[in-house]
């Protein structure tokens, strides 16, 4: 049935409905570092397999000892994309533990040389491909980060346990990401992404100053994970039965999530500009008694 139209301009005269503000900017939203590019990697040891077959003993082991090399360059070149991404991330942040891109970049180039020893046996030949293939791998993707960033003058044991605790914090985001995917609810999935975003800002805090981190453990760990558990029941709840009430009370759960999270975030910058302040006027007060004068403007 046709419906008469009430607009702003109507004979009515109701002002229309006011298109809903933007959600929260994503700044700290992740985005996956596995391109195109990285997936294609898994091709060449698919056709190196498939050309192999018809190659005799020795050929079939020589390509399928390249191609299992290969694969597992693949693996390990988009672990390391993801622990670069993570790094980047960061403003305080330790190198990688393993360089996974430049064993990637080497397991890549073993790979091509057994391919090339294949087709056409040579120690010379195999190398040149060999190099080849690990200087363009490094070329299109890149080193590993190979220095601390950001970690000057922080304490290694207090710098470790804020990285643990990152870690597992981003655990939960993730199982939180992934559950509300499984309600098929596009604001659902904005929602927990916004949350996310508060939430990340909370971890660069507590990573540019790990003594934060105690007044913040209980949001890293107790809160996000009663966060995850209830995305994990919402999600299992709605996808079966599209009850609007539980909906309701979820999104009503990340708003309050939201606000306490960004609350105690403010409330750890004012206290370390406080500290900060603290620290100058006793630095100031020590030059004074040793008679240095200091210029207040």
């Amino acid at each position: 049935m046709a419906q008469r139209y009430g607009g702003k301009y109507s004979p009515d005269g109701k002002p229309a409905q006011q298109p809903a503000k933007p959600a929260q900017s994503f700044r700290n939203a992740q985005v996956d570092p596995v391109g195109m590019r990285a997936n294609l990697m898994f091709v060449p040891p698919a056709i190196l397999t498939l050309l192999s077959l018809n190659d005799g003993a020795i050929g079939l082991a020589l390509g399928l000892a390249g191609a299992g090399l290969w694969t597992g360059g693949a693996f390990l070149l988009r672990e390391g994309l993801k622990a670069e991404a993570a790094f980047g991330a960061r403003k305080v942040a330790r190198k990688p533990a393993l360089p996974r891109k430049i064993l990637a970049a080497l397991l890549a180039g073993t790979g091509a040389a057994l391919a090339a020893w294949k087709a056409e046996p040579g120690i010379l030949i195999a190398a040149i491909y060999g190099i080849a293939t690990a200087g363009l791998h490094v070329t299109a993707f890149g080193i590993d980060p190979l220095q601390d960033k950001g970690a000057e003058g922080v304490d290694d044991f207090q710098q470790s346990r804020v990285a643990r605790a990152v870690d597992e914090a981003e655990a939960n985001l993730t199982a939180m990401k992934d559950a509300a995917l499984r309600a098929r609810d596009r604001k659902v999935e904005a929602r927990v992404e916004q949350f996310q975003a508060v939430a990340r800002d909370l971890f660069r805090t507590v990573e540019e100053d790990p003594r934060d981190l105690t007044a913040a453990r209980k949001y890293l760990t107790v809160y996000l994970q009663g966060a995850r558990d209830a995305t994990v029941k919402f999600a299992d709840i709605y996808a079966r039965s599209q009850d609007a009430q539980a909906r309701t009370d979820y999104l009503a759960l990340l708003d309050d999530l939201e606000q306490n999270f960004a609350a105690r975030t403010r409330k750890m910058l004012v206290e370390d500009r406080a500290d900060l302040g603290i620290e100058i006027d006793v630095l100031r007060d020590r030059l004074q008694r040793e008679g240095v004068h200091l210029d207040q403007n």
